[in-house]
């Protein structure tokens, strides 16, 4: 069955566990994410979201249990080499205090992948920042600063796309234009993404499949509508319905 899952998974987990000292944040006996799907991990603030994402970008290891990529374990794998094909979107993006253009092509460079300045011209086109290549990163509002850190992303085309909050703190103006976005880079270049988001209308926009983190366990996985509608632990419809107290 696992033999299965990590065939048809870019992701797979088993018996994973992350603790900070003593305090257990995260326990998940098995997870699959499905490779070209869009997965939305849910859940309270606290519930180990950002320290699942952590864990699959490989900024963190686990502390027991074991994480495969593309069906290899990946503490078996060189870091430098399968961190190049995962590529992240924080919820409070760190740019580089220099020009957009140079922010957009830093991954590039130091992947060796910059073959022209179209490259970047696209990608910039594509956020809707045309013209604003030689803007200086700390000139930018908000929404352009979350634009750019996607183009930055997108541009890289990685096997895997993790996005934290990544509208958490836009309007909705550009919350609809950075959807698009994803949806279109799903669509052309089959991406696996993962969105962490407390968002629940946007997980049902954007997901295929939904999966319910609670005090750092997993309580249930299932394709969207399903979990919305019809989920199999009550827990899964108290949080979606607002009956939850947390």
């Amino acid at each position: 069955m696992i033999a299965k899952n990590k065939e048809h998974s870019l992701y797979h987990i088993e018996n994973l566990q992350k603790q900070y000292d003593t305090r257990t944040v995260l326990k998940i006996d098995s997870l699959s994410i499905h490779r070209g799907e869009i997965i939305a991990i849910i859940g309270p603030s606290g519930a180990g979201k950002s320290t699942l994402l952590r864990l699959l970008n490989f900024l963190e290891q686990p502390t027991e249990g074991k994480i495969y990529f593309d069906g290899t374990l990946v503490e078996d794998m060189p870091r430098i080499e399968i961190r190049r094909e995962v590529t992240t979107v924080f919820q409070n993006p760190q740019l580089l205090n220099r020009s957009v253009k140079d922010n957009v092509e830093f991954g590039l460079k130091i992947r060796g992948k910059l073959t022209s300045r179209k490259q970047v011209i696209d990608a910039l086109e594509r956020v809707g920042l045309t013209g604003l290549e030689h803007s200086s990163a700390s000139s930018l509002s908000g929404g352009e600063l979350q634009r750019v850190a996607l183009a930055r992303a997108l541009v890289l085309n990685t096997e895997a796309l993790l996005l934290d909050e990544p509208t958490s703190n836009l309007d909705p103006y550009n919350t609809s234009l950075l959807e698009s976005l994803i949806t279109e880079h799903h669509q052309t270049h089959k991406s696996t993404i993962v969105l962490v988001t407390h968002n629940l209308f946007q997980a049902r926009r954007l997901a295929q499949r939904c999966a319910l983190l609670l005090d750092g366990q997993l309580v249930e996985v299932a394709p969207t509508n399903t979990f919305f509608d019809a989920a199999h632990d009550v827990r899964v419809s108290a949080f979606v319905n607002g009956d939850m107290i947390y």
